[in-house]
């Protein structure tokens, strides 16, 4: 287990949106069912929107399935939409959605998004990404995370209150104006 530090590091196998050399890499663990997953999603967006090309956010999956039973499927639709590189669209559309996590209407999210949904709804039935959710996962547990969200900013956890939005943005703030540097 670690002691706070992100393992593995950042790397290409990682859905990322923003550039490789912004100085903030934020990591977020996340569950799409987790209530409070869905009440940090919003302040992250505003986070990319304040912090724009000083930021990386990535993604990693960290279904909690004992409490959230649409969590791991979720997470694979996910995976199945990056597979046809819309990964930020159906993840936005899941969070959006939290209380309609389906099968049927992960399906429709699909549609909705142009997705080849016969391959969607392949890769879904026979669990094409199942082992890259339980690799996250596991990740994670490395990593030291035991509940959602759970942030890393520059490959360190972030213990601050991300639901106090202005004091997480300033600590995103704080991390570009030291300039550490993110590249994987």
């Amino acid at each position: 287990m670690s002691d706070g530090e992100l393992t593995p590091p950042i790397s290409a196998r990682d859905h990322a949106a923003g550039s490789d050399d912004a100085p903030v890499a934020l990591v977020e663990y996340g569950d799409y069912e987790c209530p409070y997953c869905g009440m940090a999603h919003p302040i992250v967006k505003r986070a990319q929107q304040e912090l724009g090309s000083r930021l990386r956010f990535i993604f990693r999956n960290f279904p909690l399935a004992e409490s959230h039973p649409h969590a791991r499927v979720a997470a694979q639709a996910a995976e199945a939409a990056g597979a046809q590189g819309k990964f930020w669209e159906m993840h936005d559309v899941l969070f959006e959605h939290q209380d309609a996590l389906e099968v049927e209407d992960l399906l429709s999210y699909a549609k909705s998004l142009g997705l080849d949904t016969a391959q969607f709804a392949r890769d879904l039935e026979v669990g094409t990404y199942a082992k890259r959710v339980r690799d996250d996962f596991r990740n994670g547990v490395r990593s030291g995370v035991n509940g959602t969200p759970t942030f890393f900013v520059n490959g360190n956890r972030y213990d601050g209150s991300w639901a106090n939005e202005k004091a997480f943005i300033r600590a995103l703030r704080d991390a570009a104006q030291q300039g550490v540097g993110t590249s994987a």
